[in-house]
């Protein structure tokens, strides 16, 4: 079996990426102390204890030092580098003095119009379910869209120790075993994979509940920008035949960012406003946060690997296992207040 990506064994790969963001999260973590980046607990918090943020500056720097060592120069590359720096500076900003949701919604747009229009990134077509979609001309403005849905999508998940990085992690690692069994560990989206893999999970070391420092907008949305980027080179590359990859591997946010807005329009809130009915609120009104967690990353294990099984060919079987999940995970939402208010029994 080939564990090789451009010479460079994954495992090592992995490995220092992995060592680097524990040292380089454990840097921020003392400079977010120092300069009072502090997430102080208030009525929407799972967490009871003043905690330092910026942990997603470890994260980036772990990317950086993987990519100058693992990867290849390239213009798409260079947009994602821009991009990544850009959602960088929002979130540091964000997370010392939060920011109108306006204003990083122009960011997003502009972070994704650099790696569209600069980096030439496109979804061009899709095929669900052996359904080819074509999107001629409107490709690059449905390609902006899905990368700042996917930026806020990750972004709304952070609201728990552990839940945004083990999530991402997953996502990683399905995307890597998915390469490794198919043998096409020739292209981007694959170094990308194996580089956050191992950024991610050593952030996870301090992240993990309880939780000793948090990543903040800066890490969640730089991961949600990794994670658009490599969906979309997957499918440029082939590495992703079809669209049910990333929407499953997905499930959770993609889930919990539509309910968050049917809610908040039958609320007659603002899309925007915060609060605290999210899936993973409503399993911590009955289980303690590491339960919430392991319960979460259970889910999520459990769609990767009927997610694996497809894509590697076993494709009927799965849509089967794919709609029972989804079945499942509708009536457990659905038996909680993530759309409608339910009044407990008395």
């Amino acid at each position: 079996m080939n564990l090789t990506i451009n010479g460079h064994n994954i495992l090592l790969i992995v490995f220092v990426t992995f060592v680097s963001s524990i040292i380089f999260v454990g840097l921020a973590k003392k400079i977010a102390e120092y300069i009072g980046a502090i997430d102080v607990p208030n009525k929407r918090s799972a967490h009871t204890k003043p905690t330092p943020l910026l942990g997603g500056i470890g994260i980036f720097l772990s990317f950086l030092l993987g990519y100058m060592l693992f990867g290849r120069e390239s213009t798409l590359m260079l947009s994602v580098l821009m991009s990544s720096f850009l959602i960088l500076l929002l979130g540091v900003f964000d997370d010392i003095k939060p920011i109108k949701a306006r204003y990083k919604i122009i960011v997003h747009f502009l972070v994704a119009v650099i790696v569209v229009f600069y980096g030439g990134l496109e979804l061009t077509n899709f095929d669900i379910f052996g359904y080819v979609f074509n999107f001629g001309q409107l490709s690059p403005f449905i390609t902006i869209l899905i990368i700042m849905g996917i930026i806020n999508a990750i972004n709304l998940i952070d609201g728990l120790d552990g839940l945004c990085a083990g999530i991402s992690s997953i996502y990683f690692l399905t995307i890597g075993i998915i390469a490794v069994i198919l043998n096409k560990l020739g292209g981007l989206d694959i170094t990308l994979s194996f580089i956050m893999l191992g950024s991610t999970l050593g952030f996870l070391v301090y992240n993990f509940p309880p939780a000793k420092i948090f990543m903040g907008d800066t890490g969640s949305t730089f991961l949600g920008l990794m994670i658009s980027v490599i969906m979309l080179l997957g499918f440029k590359t082939v590495t992703l035949t079809s669209l049910v990859v990333p929407l499953v591997l997905l499930i959770l946010p993609i889930t919990d960012t539509l309910f968050a807005i049917i809610r908040r329009a039958i609320h007659k809130k603002n899309i925007g406003e915060p609060d605290k009915e999210h899936i993973h609120h409503q399993l911590l009104k009955k289980l303690s946060t590491r339960k919430t967690i392991i319960t979460i990353y259970i889910i999520n294990i459990i769609f990767s690997i009927i997610t694996i099984f497809y894509a590697t060919g076993r494709k009927q079987e799965m849509i089967i296992f794919y709609i029972l999940m989804a079945f499942i995970l509708l009536f457990l939402i659905f038996k909680t207040n993530v759309i409608f208010d339910k009044k407990e029994k008395k």
